[in-house]
């Protein structure tokens, strides 16, 4: 078997509205074949993997997958469902997955599956192909050290307890959160302007001089012994012989401690003897040049934590210690206790496994043992001098024992040091009573603080640490920008521009991505084809946006879903042929389901074409409580009337007026022919363009008044909106240059060219070589019928032989009836411009379709007619 094509689909898509990998796998010999073909196949599978017998069939019936193999189960159903028990024996627990048979090519298979990250789901489907091809053939594929690599993957991939917890919380306050790279824990949550930064615990509004100040302990305790705050007396030191004699100075036990380290690495506490210091020296200076020595605060070790100028919990931090059963030694006490499902490495986990390290030994050593001692039963064995989790120590939570004045203190102490978010360690003997009455003190500010402690405690409540990070960051906002996505076959483009620009008019800084470039403020930020996934994400991305428009086409929701979990507003404007053939897109009917996930994602509103069967089908498929719109150039729709007798909001034509239908009432809002993109009412498609846009702006909320502005002012010229409908003066010939490429669209273009000429109509046409050879007859056909005369000629060849598209498009320019023009054909597209030109005379008009820029008129002419080439080149170029 093998993975002929392999795509990521991150957002919503045609199967699912979560992330899936899509994979088109070719079975190749166990194409014709079943698993109860393959003699002893099923027992193999089972045997490796025995819990395969808990997936389910369709109807949600345990074990049914287990019966489909017994019955003969076809091995793309099989590779996806190892595929997804790969992925929850690693811990990521997905849920989707489909296969289905691909129709134009018999024995291969899409299969979809639901993933947590692109690496492991890449990995686990390819040991799936390697796992069943080898069972198949009866031969061993080492799958225990297979499996054991993805879990080591997963580990390096996972999200860290604390960055999780915050994650999720934002979440679940409908937050977008984007995790900017599968290597490292940093989150984007939230789009555009209202977009924060997270990475770990640690938010974009965290100071360098706050991070640099809490790394720094030293500088730390003097900020705070500044502040008046209580902290233990003491002094950095880079020698031994300088920390023998701050102990001496101190006459008390010590604690010893890096000056810049972090989660308790290099601290040893309780420090007497010089043997002791000199040890704990050396140990710190591990992890730091500089080492404090400061006076141990005799108690229990206390993490506070503070958000946004409040506090969030509190815990009693444990050092990581095992109870003695009179039996085992204590390495084995410890070997069992990180058998302990709660531990992990690191912080993939809710608490960190114990080691039995050099710092280990120290702690022993004070309480008389070794890793080979056998504790008495019931005695507790500290194993660190510490209490941090990231070292195997465990938490009960304390939040309501928290005094007044101790929340004061530590509020205080994030205050002066900076901090946002600020972990307070506290040391004390009871943390419900004042500290100042028992000697306690604060003996470090941690920014980025773990927060697992609270999140997940041994003991005590839970506090939901990550929500209170989360309320600190972003108040009751969702951060989330509002967007409009638009999608549809033809006027994607033109509406989107439409939209931004009256949304722009607003004040509002206004970003859009287009079949161009993302624009942001009207300015081109990246230029080319940006309808898809990588642009929007781009635009979501971007600080400065306060409010989106998408063009969302086809291909991108195909190639990558959508970059959004939701919009506030989706506008689907019609569903016909185009790019049949491709990507599994076969009819016109899946080309509807593609635009339908557009039209899933809003959750305000859609905005949806009631003269398009199609997009009409789609209103019953909408989300709970999404408002539904619709638009119409025919005022007597029956659809449309319907909607609106039941109180529904439209935006329609009538008597050349767009009128806004907003329950009983029926608001003017301005007669289309002063809309500049309609070209006095000629340009009929731009009317209905005009018209969606109006509904998709009143959806949005915007006011009428505002809603007509930007109709009435949008200009779509070669400048401002190119190849859509550009109309150019050569010598007295209306040349219309336009991007069409499909049938509708050539309608709707020679529609427009009677309206704007009495005269001859020239088609100057083409049709990228990648559509099926009936849709290009079909196109011909088409052409031949609304234009006078007509010259082919070849645009984009894509995979076919240089004239085969010309052929077939005149194929059907022969068949169409009637039509009785002249037909020529000149591949180039520059003769065949000259060519259309040389057949008009002044008053007549030109339509050239399928422009792929306007250089393609301005270099056909610029040898006959250079000062019309350059006149054309100045009205077109874009201001620097």
């Amino acid at each position: 078997m093998k993975i002929i094509k392999q795509r990521y689909l991150r957002g919503a898509n045609l199967y699912s509205a979560h992330p899936c990998l899509l994979a088109a796998i070719d079975l190749r010999q166990l194409a014709d074949v079943s698993s109860v073909d393959v003699p002893g196949f099923a027992g193999r599978l089972l045997a490796l993997m025995p819990t395969l017998q808990k997936q389910q069939r369709a109807s949600g019936r345990p074990g049914g997958f287990v019966e489909r193999l017994q019955q003969g189960a076809h091995f793309g159903d099989i590779v996806k469902h190892v595929t997804m028990e790969l992925q929850h024996l690693v811990g990521h627990h997905v849920a989707f997955s489909h296969v289905g048979e691909v129709r134009t090519r018999p024995g291969h298979y899409n299969v979809v599956c639901a993933y947590q990250s692109e690496r492991v789901v890449d990995a686990a489907i390819n040991l799936a192909l390697e796992l069943v091809d080898a069972l198949a053939a009866g031969r061993d594929c080492g799958y225990e050290d297979r499996l054991e690599q993805l879990r080591s993957l997963a580990r390096r991939c996972a999200i860290g307890t604390s960055t999780g917890a915050v994650v999720t919380a934002a979440q679940r306050r409908g937050i977008p959160a984007l995790r900017i790279t599968e290597d490292a824990n940093l989150f984007q949550l939230g789009w555009g302007s209202k977009q924060k930064r997270l990475q770990a615990t640690m938010t974009g509004a965290t100071s360098h001089i706050a991070v640099d100040l809490a790394s720094d302990k030293h500088l730390t305790k003097a900020l705070l012994e500044q502040a008046g705050l209580p902290v233990p007396s003491g002094d950095t030191v880079t020698t031994l012989e300088e920390a023998c004699r701050v102990a001496r100075r101190l006459q008390a036990p010590v604690t010893i401690k890096p000056l810049d380290a972090n989660q308790g690495k290099g601290v040893t506490t309780v420090c007497v003897t010089d043997e002791e210091i000199a040890a704990a020296f050396e140990h710190a200076r591990r992890y730091s040049r500089h080492v404090i020595v400061e006076r141990f605060l005799k108690g229990k070790d206390y993490r506070v934590l503070v958000t946004g100028g409040a506090i969030a919990a509190a815990s009693c931090r444990r050092p990581p210690m095992v109870t003695g059963d009179g039996a085992s030694t204590i390495a084995q006490l410890v070997e069992a206790e990180n058998r302990n499902p709660a531990r992990g490495d690191g912080h993939t986990n809710v608490l960190t496994k114990i080691a039995l390290d050099d710092h280990a030994q120290i702690a022993l050593d004070k309480q008389g043992y070794t890793f080979d001692s056998v504790p008495p039963a019931g005695e507790e064995v500290e194993l660190r001098g510490n209490a941090n989790l990231s070292t195997g120590g465990t938490a009960e939570d304390v939040t309501d024992l928290l005094p007044a004045a101790t929340a004061r203190i530590c509020i205080r102490a994030a205050k002066t040091v900076g901090l946002d978010i600020a972990g307070i360690d506290i040391i004390c003997g009871d943390i419900s009573q004042p500290l100042a009455a028992q000697g306690g003190g604060i003996i470090e500010v941690n920014a980025a603080p773990g927060i697992r402690m609270h999140q997940y405690p041994s003991r005590g409540t839970p506090r939901d640490a990550g929500d209170a990070i989360v309320e600190a960051m972003f108040g009751d906002d969702d951060g989330r920008i509002p967007v409009i996505a638009v999608t549809g076959t033809n006027g994607k483009t033109t509406t989107t521009r439409l939209i931004a620009h009256a949304v722009g008019l607003t004040g509002l800084h206004t970003g859009m991505t287009t079949t161009e470039g993302v624009y942001i403020d009207g300015v081109l930020a990246d230029e080319g084809d940006c309808t898809g996934y990588h642009s929007a994400r781009m635009l979501l991305s971007a600080p400065e946006v306060d409010f989106a428009v998408l063009e969302t086409a086809r291909g991108g929701i195909l190639k990558r879903g959508l970059a959004f979990d939701r919009c506030d507003v989706s506008v689907v404007l019609n569903v016909t042929e185009d790019h049949l053939g491709m990507e599994g897109v076969d009819t016109v009917h899946d080309l509807a389901r593609v635009k339908q996930v557009v039209a899933n994602a809003a959750s305000r509103a859609v905005v949806l074409n009631a003269e398009d069967p199609r997009c009409v089908a789609m209103a019953a498929q909408l989300r709970t409580g999404v408002e539904l719109l619709y638009f119409s150039m025919d005022a007597e729709n029956p659809e449309l009337l319907r909607h609106m007798e039941q109180g529904g909001r439209a935006v329609y034509l009538q008597d050349n007026m767009a009128i806004l239908a907003d329950g009983a009432r029926h608001q003017v809002l301005l007669d289309a022919r002063a809309i500049p993109a309609t070209l006095d009412g000629a340009a009929r498609h731009n009317i209905a363009n005009a018209l969606a846009a109006a509904a998709a702006l009143t959806a949005s909320g915007f006011a009428p008044d505002a809603v007509v502005r930007g109709l009435s002012s949008f200009v779509s010229d070669g400048r401002s909106n190119p190849l859509r409908a550009n109309i150019f003066d050569v010598n007295g010939v209306k040349v219309v240059v336009d991007f069409a490429h499909n049938g509708a669209a050539y309608t709707a273009l020679a529609e427009m060219a009677r309206g704007l000429s009495s005269g001859h109509i020239v088609g100057v046409v083409s049709v990228p070589g990648d559509r099926r050879d009936e849709d290009l007859i079909k196109v011909g056909e088409i052409c031949a019928a609304g234009f006078d005369d007509l010259v082919i000629y070849e645009s984009e060849t894509r995979g076919r032989e240089p004239g085969e598209t010309a052929r077939l498009l005149t194929c059907g320019a022969r068949n169409a009836t009637p039509h009785h023009g002249r037909l020529h054909c000149k591949l180039d597209v520059h003769r065949a411009i000259r060519f259309g030109l040389g057949m008009c005379k002044p008053g007549d008009a030109l339509v050239l379709g399928c422009g792929s820029s306007l250089n393609e008129l301005i270099d056909a002419i610029r040898s006959d007619l250079p000062a019309v080439a350059a006149r054309i080149a100045s009205e077109t170029a874009v201001p620097a």
